[in-house]
């Protein structure tokens, strides 16, 4: 049990005191915006913007740039999915849950190879050595980049690519001592597989009623 405390630990020996509270920070509004999400709740977007606003400032911090890509573009997909839930005609929401269709899950695998693609180049632009876990980020953004799209439009499909995505993340993070964040990606993986299935319920119900 001790070993399992100091792996987590030694990692913050050196990090500022800043540092470590800007993570807790990022840990509880992340896993409060991921429970926001699973409830179709619209409050996923302001407490995830400041779970990844802040994340963007740690993995900049740390040179994690395909990582940091990725919640810079959380934020930007985050204003754009809470104006897109919150639509509303004659005071109904009308953007109901919802499966992919074809086009959609052609668009989904665009954006996937795009994003790791975009990932690389910033890599290389940075002029960043290339070494496993950052081929593993760049795969992990790809998946990422998709699945907030897809809970930006309410596609169910969203879930099953976080769940991919989080259960990658969980070993890779650890591995460069973001112990915090490690375990915020463990929550995630739990989370995403209940709402996957209560999105299904919603789902259901709602094919059912038309």
């Amino acid at each position: 049990m001790n070993q399992i405390f100091d792996f987590f630990l030694d990692a913050y020996k050196n990090a500022s005191t800043l540092d470590i509270i800007l993570e807790a920070i990022a840990f509880v509004f992340g896993i409060v915006s991921v429970i926001y999400a699973k409830r179709e709740n619209i409050l996923v977007y302001p407490t995830g913007l400041v779970a990844t606003i802040i994340t963007v400032y740690l993995l900049y911090k740390a040179e994690y740039f395909g990582d940091m890509m990725m919640n810079f573009y959380y934020s930007v997909m985050s204003i754009y999915g809470w104006w897109n839930w919150a639509r509303k005609k004659e005071n109904e929401y009308i953007v109901p849950i919802s499966r992919t269709n074809s086009q959609e899950k052609i668009i989904g695998i665009a954006l996937f190879f795009i994003t790791m693609y975009v990932t690389y180049l910033v890599y290389n632009v940075y002029g960043y050595k290339l070494e496993i876990p950052n081929y593993i980020d760049i795969i992990t953004s790809g998946i990422f980049f998709t699945a907030m799209w897809y809970m930006a439009t309410k596609k169910i499909e969203n879930w099953t690519l976080w769940i991919i995505g989080d259960l990658i993340t969980i070993p890779l993070y650890a591995y460069r001592g973001l112990g915090m964040l490690s375990l915020q990606y463990l929550i995630f993986t739990i989370l995403a597989i209940q709402a996957y299935k209560q999105w299904k319920k919603s789902l259901n119900k709602e094919e059912q009623i038309a």
